[in-house]
């Protein structure tokens, strides 16, 4: 049997494989190493089809490879707490309140997340007052029912930025960095809720 047909039967075993492999890094590599062989025995049979096809399939593999491998990065990074919530601005409208502006009420349909600029906000029910580079809203936004689970009324004249609930959905899913970010912020919040609700300082 000619040497390039045991390359040709490695490169059918690997691509194979392929299809029952459930993880992403693992199937690329393995897709690499599938087109690399496949171009081996095509180039060397004379079957141009089957090496034009995967000439081209073999960038797309380590492009894919390359994103994941990024994304390990970024979701470890993430972990370690590294983002900074100024990284929304770009995604985020501008809004200027004066004193007294109520920004949401407890129990009303949640439909934005807010990072302050300038100013104050305060926490009615529980007491706590927010200010320049605070983030709230962000329960009321991720939670089952999308409801506000207290009233936030702003202090002086106040700058904030908002994030509407289908920008926080999208950011979540394409950064793994807010991701972390959110889940860590909305865990802390309710339970320093539960404490501000037996009597200790809160926050929403």
């Amino acid at each position: 049997m000619p040497w390039h047909e045991y390359v040709g039967y490695v490169g059918s075993f690997l691509m194979l494989q392929t299809f029952w492999m459930k993880t992403m890094i693992p199937l690329r590599i393995a897709g690499i190493t599938a087109n690399a062989a496949m171009i081996a025995y095509a180039a060397s049979a004379g079957l141009y089809p089957m090496l034009a096809m995967q000439v081209l399939m073999l960038p797309v593999n380590v492009w894919r490879l390359a994103q994941m491998r990024a994304l390990v990065v970024r979701a470890a990074q993430a972990a370690g707490g590294s983002f900074q919530p100024s990284a929304l601005l770009p995604f985020m409208r501008k809004e200027r309140h004066a004193d007294g502006d109520v920004l949401f009420r407890a129990g009303e349909p949640s439909d934005r997340m807010f990072l302050i600029e300038s100013g104050g906000v305060r926490l009615d029910e529980l007491g706590h007052r927010l200010g320049p580079g605070d983030v709230l809203g962000e329960i009321g936004v991720v939670s089952p029912d999308n409801r506000r689970t207290a009233t936030a009324v702003c202090e002086g004249q106040t700058v904030v930025y908002s994030l509407t609930t289908d920008g926080v959905r999208q950011l979540f899913f394409q950064h793994p960095d807010f991701g972390f970010f959110l889940i860590r912020l909305v865990t802390e919040r309710l339970l320093r809720n539960l404490d501000a609700r037996a009597g200790a300082p809160g926050a929403v």
